[in-house]
């Protein structure tokens, strides 16, 4: 009997578990959908036995490990905390908080309140009527599924703004392509590919003269703000490219190391990017 090797890896990659945050993105996005908002681009197709209320249960305690608790303040009780957030998540899905968020928050004690800055880490209490769509939609969602509800290229939760990549708007094949490239980087590495990634976004908000001197810097909710990775010929292969230029133009004023494991990454990426048929 012959076997088609390149069917049986695909039906090994189609079996694959998904991750916590995976779980999150999935399912959130399929309540975003249902509330009128778009989810995350590159989700699994959400399919569950479960009711939606026993999957948000299980997908945030899932995700809310030990090793998830541990890293948040010692003067909090992480099993409570859990909790409280837990019922908050089910109450948001069964009162219309992913449709209205901001009058669902406007709804809920201040004890409440301070379960959602915590979890969200929010430096100030949160003020409900000083929030927009997306920093009020994001604080009812866990942290790896919050999305970039107005596609300027950060994602807001409460007052906060985030720099990510893959972000909610990045389509699936860069993001697959992506997870395959940083899959043996540290935390510390992957955010700084993550900053490379979102840097246009914020050169892209800088003014300057006929001479090249800085006038001014656009700010996140400024009616000219420019989003270049919202543009439908944006080209994430063209991005990888533009970083290897630069990194043989400037080989000489850094260190080989860096270099070295510049081109490498850069170079890695793109041509995933390309097998996963990414502009």
């Amino acid at each position: 009997m012959q076997i088609d090797a390149s069917a049986s890896a695909n039906a090994a990659v189609a079996a694959k578990p998904l991750s916590p945050d995976d779980q999150l993105q999935s399912l959130f996005t399929e309540i975003l959908q249902q509330a009128g908002h778009s989810g995350y681009e590159s989700a699994e197709e959400y399919s569950s036995d479960q009711t939606l209320e026993e999957d948000v249960r299980s997908s945030w305690t899932n995700w809310f490990g030990p090793a998830k608790a541990a890293s948040y303040a010692a003067d909090y009780d992480p099993a409570q905390l859990k909790q409280d957030y837990g019922d908050i998540l089910v109450r948001s899905l069964n009162e219309g908080g992913y449709s209205d968020p901001q009058s669902f928050l406007q709804g809920l004690s201040k004890d409440e309140l301070q379960t959602i800055q915590h979890v969200q880490r929010l430096a100030d209490p949160i003020r409900v009527d000083s929030l927009n769509e997306e920093g009020a939609l994001n604080l009812l969602i866990p942290p790896p599924a919050q999305v970039d509800l107005n596609f300027d290229g950060l994602t807001q939760s409460g007052k906060g703004l985030g720099i990510r990549f893959p972000d909610s708007r990045t389509p699936k094949s860069a993001a697959d392509a992506w997870e395959a490239a940083t899959a043996d980087l540290s935390p510390q590495e992957k955010m700084h590919y993550e900053l490379q990634m979102k840097l246009p976004v914020l050169f892209a908000n800088l003014i300057v003269d006929d001479q090249g001197s800085f006038v001014r810097q656009r700010e996140p909710g400024d009616v000219d703000w420019v989003n270049p990775l919202a543009r439908g010929d944006y080209s994430y292969v063209d991005a990888t490219q533009q970083q290897l230029d630069y990194l043989e133009e400037y080989q000489y004023q850094m260190s080989p190391q860096q270099y070295e494991s510049g081109t490498q990454f850069w170079s890695s990426f793109q041509q995933l990017l390309q097998q996963h048929g990414a502009l």
